[in-house]
């Protein structure tokens, strides 16, 4: 997702209209988003859709929370911290009979 969609998401998940906060809003966005980073959110999961809903919430937060990020967030930001990619989970998921067999030394 590029910086542009996730302002345009964020915009609209607010209802923020028009152009006059964008350099704000800008300012915001990068804010939450270095935070997630800095949290330990993989930049395959910062580049995803998987974070508008969360950097809306934290944006949220610092423009109308006196600048306390909400429970909320900081529960969303430990989990996407913790988000394997696509691969990594079907490569923990995928076990064959072979694989147990060879684990277990039984089966087929």
């Amino acid at each position: 997702m590029t910086k542009e969609e996730l302002l345009k998401k964020v915009k609209a998940s607010l209802s923020i209209t028009g152009n006059f906060m964008d350099e704000t809003l800008t300012e915001y966005i990068e804010e939450v988003v270095d935070f997630l980073r800095d949290a330990g959110v993989r930049e395959e999961v910062l580049q995803s859709n998987s974070i508008a809903g969360v950097v809306t919430r934290g944006v949220s937060d610092l423009w109308n929370g006196l600048g306390e990020l909400s429970p909320y967030f900081m529960q969303r930001a430990t989990q996407l911290a913790y988000k394997l990619s696509d691969r990594e989970s079907h490569d923990l998921c995928h076990v064959t009979d072979a694989d147990i067999h060879q684990l277990t030394g039984e089966g087929g």
